[in-house]
This record gives C-alpha cells, sequence and structure tokens, in this order.
C-alpha cells in the first residue's frame, strides 16, 4: 500500500522544516495493526521539536503526530481480527501525520460510533494528560483548590471540566480577558488575568481565606512559575506541565524557601509506568464522560488534507488557539 507522509529531516521553524514523502507501507508483525488515517490535529506538543527544543531525543527523520484517528486495514498475525474495520486511534506507535500509521494492537484504542472523527482525534494528549494530572499525580482530595496557568487552553479547559466532575475548586489564571466567560462556564471557581507575582499572590490570599492553593498546574515556568507557586500553601504540590517561557523554575526555591513538593509531568512517563489496563480504563472514562455531556472539546478551527501540511502549520500558529484545534485529514 502507498503511504504519503510528512516529515522533518532538519530542526527549524516547522512550516519551513516539514515536507511530504512517499513510500510503500509495510505490513504489520503480529502483534500489531496498520490504520488508514481519517483525522488528526495539530498540537504544540506536535511542532515544538521540530524547533529542535527536544534534539537530544528526536530521531531524524522524524514523522511528527502524536494523535489521531482512522479505520483499521490490516491486522498482524497476533492481532485482534475483530479489529478490521473498526476506527481506532493508533496510539503509541509510528507518527500519525501519514496515511497508514502501524501501532501496536493492545494500544488501539475503539472508537464508539456516535463520537465524531474531529472528536475523536484529540482524545489523547490533552485529555488523557488532564485526567491523569487530577485523578494521581496532584494528590487531591475532594474541596482541594488548584490554581493554574496558561489556562485559556485546550488543557486548561479539560481541567476546569473535570475539576467540577471531580469536586475540586479550580482557580484559572489567564492572560486574556476573552477567555474568562468561557472558563467560568466550563467549571472554573474563579478567573485572574494578572501576571504580577505580588497582585496574584493577594488576590488567592482573599479567595483561600489566606491559606492557599492545595496546588498548582504550571504550564509557563520562569517568572510565571514563581508567581504561581507563591500562591501555594506550604506542603502543596508544584506540578511542571510546559515551559511555555523557555525557562525553568528554581526548584530549590521553591522546595526549601516555600516548602513546596515539586513534580514534572510527562505523559510518555505515565503511559510507561501504568498496565494496559489502566491505559484503556483512562479512554473509557474520558469517552463516558463524553457521552454523558458532562465533557466536551473544542470543534476544530480548520481541517486541511495532510497534502497541505505546511499551509495547515501556517494557520495553527497564526493564533487560532481559542477556536480550537487544526486538523489534518485523508
Amino acid at each position: 500500500m502507498n503511504n504519503m507522509y510528512a516529515v522533518f529531516e532538519q530542526f527549524g521553524p516547522p512550516q519551513q522544516v516539514v515536507k511530504l514523502g512517499q513510500k510503500i507501507a509495510s505490513p504489520p508483525q503480529a502483534q500489531q495493526i496498520t490504520v488508514r488515517m481519517l483525522a488528526r490535529p495539530i498540537n504544540p506538543s506536535d511542532l515544538i521539536p521540530m524547533r529542535g527544543a527536544y534534539a537530544h531525543r528526536t530521531r531524524l527523520p522524524c514523522i511528527p503526530g502524536y494523535e489521531g484517528v482512522g479505520i483499521v486495514e490490516a491486522v498482524g498475525a497476533d492481532a485482534d481480527p475483530k479489529l478490521l474495520g473498526q476506527r481506532v486511534l493508533p496510539l503509541r506507535g509510528e507518527g500519525t501525520w501519514q496515511q497508514l500509521v502501524t501501532c501496536p494492537a493492545p494500544f488501539a484504542v475503539p472508537v464508539p460510533e456516535w463520537l465524531d472523527d474531529c472528536t475523536a482525534a484529540q482524545l489523547y494528549i490533552n485529555p488523557v494528560t488532564a485526567w491523569a494530572v487530577l485523578t494521581s499525580e496532584l494528590e487531591l482530595m475532594p474541596g482541594s483548590t488548584i490554581v493554574m496557568n496558561a489556562a485559556g487552553s485546550a488543557l486548561g479547559r479539560l481541567i476546569a471540566q473535570l475539576s467540577r466532575l471531580l469536586g475540586y475548586r479550580f482557580i484559572a489564571v489567564t492572560s486574556s480577558s476573552i477567555q474568562a466567560q468561557e472558563l467560568l462556564r466550563l467549571g472554573a471557581a474563579s478567573v485572574l488575568q494578572t501576571a504580577d507575582e505580588a497582585t496574584l499572590k493577594a488576590q488567592m490570599q482573599e479567595l483561600t481565606n489566606d491559606v492557599g492553593a492545595d496546588a498548582a498546574i504550571d504550564c509557563i515556568g520562569g517568572v510565571a512559575g514563581h508567581a504561581l507557586a507563591a500562591c501555594l500553601r506550604p506542603g502543596a504540590v508544584f506540578l511542571s506541565l510546559g515551559l511555555l517561557s523557555g525557562e525553568s523554575v528554581n526548584w530549590q526555591q521553591l522546595h526549601h524557601q516555600l516548602q513546596l513538593r515539586g513534580k514534572l509531568f510527562h505523559l510518555r512517563h505515565w503511559n510507561q509506568r501504568i498496565a494496559t489496563e489502566q491505559w484503556q480504563a483512562a479512554f473509557q472514562h474520558i469517552i463516558a464522560l463524553l457521552g454523558s455531556k458532562q465533557l466536551e472539546l473544542q470543534q476544530p478551527a480548520a481541517s486541511f488534507p495532510l497534502a497541505e501540511v505546511r499551509e495547515a502549520i501556517a494557520y495553527a500558529e497564526a493564533g487560532t488557539k481559542q477556536l480550537g484545534k487544526v486538523m489534518l485529514t485523508g
């Protein structure tokens, strides 16, 4: 089977370094399946490696794409033949920015008929991260208070919704007033719009009766990360999820001066330490919440065929994040 794919062979601006290629797809091995892709989103985690941020663990040439949905076209000798013709999420295998993706059969997540392709394609990176962080990594109890910066992101929207469902009090910190009402609708208890450490700390002290929050999710690092850390009570968990500023926080200061418990979260590390049953169960929880209308994902901002990947990347980087993901189809 002929397989068109997107690839980058050097690091640089994503729109410039990505290109298209063609190859003959190899048949799946014993425990594998081959999936013809229908849709996959463009995530920041797809573009960041192209710029060389993770050059030490990115092997070139590299096919991008961590998530997406497609139809099983072939199964290996030891894979379940009932998977043939099913829509699945072909995860933890090859990059998804290609027409045909091979992945380990045990990690393929079946998609129910009622779930549309664009929603299904977004079920992995942000939903599973939000689920894992809130149900295990932050060690929360019902009534716990969480504060998060860069909360207007797709991940922040999910944290808001799941916090409400799990009985947590979510305080969102965002630089945009446009996102405030939407975050409140989704489940945030409060939305703060300041990057100043003293102001943010004062507002948090007022909201928590001078106690401070029980946990923080930092997506920015640097100065903004320290401002977030100042909002926590002693002994709270400070979880680093990203470095949008390009700078890390001073972990020694957080530990010794603020008496916080610092953690780093990487989805790939979480994947490695959980059993296959836990992996599949996380998706079933998320799908069930979507089915009961207790959880919602944004509709795509735009869709482009895979052959127009450069145009799609340009659109995705042009400030459309608040509108939803850009999808690569076909």
